[in-house]
């Protein structure tokens, strides 16, 4: 709670928009992100809809979330989309307005488009850029939970944006990548001199390296494949940046050697998000960061941060427990000052950072 509150403190002290575009500025970033449609910040309109003398406040929340050009280019589940018009439509018909004609366009063209297994979701960077990824519209889909973003990525992206030093001109590690979200947001803003995304799972490496190439960071090569499986490797095309060189490698935690490490270069900087859930998954994150500290040519380990959501606190004491055992010590990190994207402020979410 104390950590909220400062947050939310943190935020107070930033320049105000004026109420209405205040709160469609937060039905933007909440929509494209396919925020819960419980969690947007539906009370809010109404007060502001109390005291409108027409249709107008209805019209920009509009403008800036279905008629969005990232939302027009690259939509949003048809499901999510009908449930949010169906709800402005009821905030609307309880002013007893007139009918707004721009919004029953879209709910009509809405329920006229067929429903896809895939969508896709923007999250709105602070310099205004957006990261668009491509995910499943399932929690688990072809047998996997890496295809759809957790909120454990969305955190230490936000944290990674507020502590740029810790990757900047260096060389960084991601395990466990998922749809991307995470490193595409470090690659953009925190000028990494080398950046790998790592997965394992085969549909969540087609997916993630669509979605690098989306967001403009993996152009088009001929992937590598010796050692360390399906690589693909180019440098990123960023303003201002000196040209980070982006990979995409298949890693088993469980099979992959020394020598294959090896290949990666040592990194400088390890990251994963939300893979302390299983016993046996944490167990396979240890053997591999264990690896990680023994095959560095220079003898230095890695600075190494995992972001956990805190679902079961069996499981997450248990993992500390582990890490103590085979000497790696851990603290935990301070939280990010600002709520840059969205996901359940409610989450117990936590990063460490571990002395391996």
């Amino acid at each position: 709670m104390e950590e909220q509150q400062r947050r939310q403190e943190g935020a107070a002290c930033e320049p105000r928009e004026a109420p209405e575009e205040s709160v469609a500025l937060r039905f933007q970033r909440g929509f494209l992100a396919g925020k819960r449609l419980r969690d947007l910040p539906w009370e809010d309109l109404e007060q502001i809809l109390k005291n409108s003398e027409d249709s107008s406040p209805l019209l920009t929340i509009l403008q800036k979330t279905v008629f969005h050009p990232l939302c027009l280019k690259y939509p949003l589940s048809v499901k999510y989309r009908r449930c949010f018009l169906s709800e402005l439509i009821k905030k609307h018909e309880s002013t007893g307005a007139e009918p707004l004609e721009q919004l029953y366009e879209a709910i009509r063209d809405v329920l006229n488009t067929e429903e896809t297994t895939q969508c896709y979701k923007s999250y709105l960077l602070p310099s205004g850029d957006a990261i668009t990824l491509c995910e499943s519209v399932a929690i688990i889909s072809r047998g996997t939970t890496g295809l759809v973003t957790w909120d454990a990525g969305l955190y230490l992206a936000e944290w990674a944006l507020e502590n740029s030093a810790v990757f900047c001109n260096r060389s960084v590690l991601e395990l466990g990548s998922g749809t991307g979200l995470t490193g595409i947001a470090i690659s953009k803003a925190c000028r990494p001199r080398t950046y790998t995304f790592s997965d394992h799972h085969e549909c969540v490496l087609q997916q993630l390296s669509e979605n690098i190439r989306l967001n403009g960071l993996l152009l088009p090569s001929e992937p590598r494949g010796h050692g360390v499986a399906k690589q693909e490797t180019c440098e990123a095309e960023l303003p201002g940046s000196q040209g980070a060189e982006i990979t995409v490698a298949e890693l088993d935690w469980n099979l992959v050697t020394k020598e294959q490490l090896a290949e990666l270069q040592g990194p400088d900087v390890i990251i994963a998000a939300d893979v302390v859930y299983d016993p046996e998954l944490t167990q396979s994150l240890i053997g591999i960061l264990q690896k990680f500290s023994s095959c560095n040519g220079d003898g230095k380990a890695p600075e190494v941060y995992i972001a956990c959501t805190i679902r079961n606190p069996d499981t997450y004491c248990q993992f500390q427990t582990e890490l103590e055992e085979v000497g790696i010590r851990w603290q935990v990190v301070p939280s990010p000052q600002r709520n840059l994207f969205s996901y359940d402020q409610h989450a117990n979410i936590t990063i460490l950072r571990l002395l391996v």
